[in-house]
């Protein structure tokens, strides 16, 4: 224990994007998580964000080696149609990315910094852009978050562009990152991204 009666827990020595994203969102819960890791409670709206980012991989030619519809309960013929994930396609359709092709789609990738090995995966990266700099895109099904949060989500997309530019050599200055609101049709590009001493 500190000095102030708070329990100590040191980082382990390899952290997923999203507990990156957590330590810079919320210290003490990423704490908490790491001393005692507990399942987590099930969540509709992952499982609509993981239907639309299947149908992506699809839409591309990716193979996953198990789909959403294999998973135990997914046979069950009396469930509705997924209506949001409809529309959340049909928003897509009408986005700036769906005339575009990546070249790259859920590149897993890991990455040491300051000591810590970081471990994530980038939804799609593009590489067609008129200006030649490429594009690192994190799909969202969910709504653009704002103050604190937004800040704290920024850490995503600063790994992933740091991530580009370590498996490629791409000069950092030509790697730009962005999440993709596909609800609301609404590119986020923030221009502060923290770089490598920053991260």
């Amino acid at each position: 224990r500190g000095s102030a009666g708070e329990p100590v827990v040191e980082l382990p020595a390899r952290l997923s994007v999203s507990q990156l994203v957590e330590l810079r969102r919320d210290p003490v819960r990423l704490a908490r998580s790491l001393r005692r890791p507990l399942p987590r409670r099930p969540a509709p709206l992952a499982r609509r964000g993981t239907r639309f980012h299947l149908w992506l991989e699809q839409l591309w030619g990716q193979q996953r080696l198990l789909d959403v519809d294999q998973l135990p309960g997914s046979a069950d013929g009396t469930a509705e149609p997924d209506d949001d994930l409809v529309t959340l396609q049909e928003a897509f359709r009408a986005s700036e990315w769906w005339t575009r092709a990546p070249a790259e789609v859920e590149l897993p990738f890991d990455m040491v910094v300051d000591g810590v090995l970081l471990r994530g995966r980038c939804d799609a990266v593009f590489t067609d852009s008129p200006d030649g700099v490429v594009d690192v895109v994190d799909w969202k099904t969910g709504r653009p978050p704002t103050g604190d949060e937004a800040a704290a989500a920024a850490v995503q997309l600063a790994v992933y562009r740091l991530a580009w530019h370590h498996v490629t050599g791409t000069p950092l200055a030509r790697v730009r990152a962005a999440f993709h609101y596909v609800a609301a049709n609404r590119t986020v590009r923030p221009a502060d991204l923290l770089d490598l001493e920053a991260l």
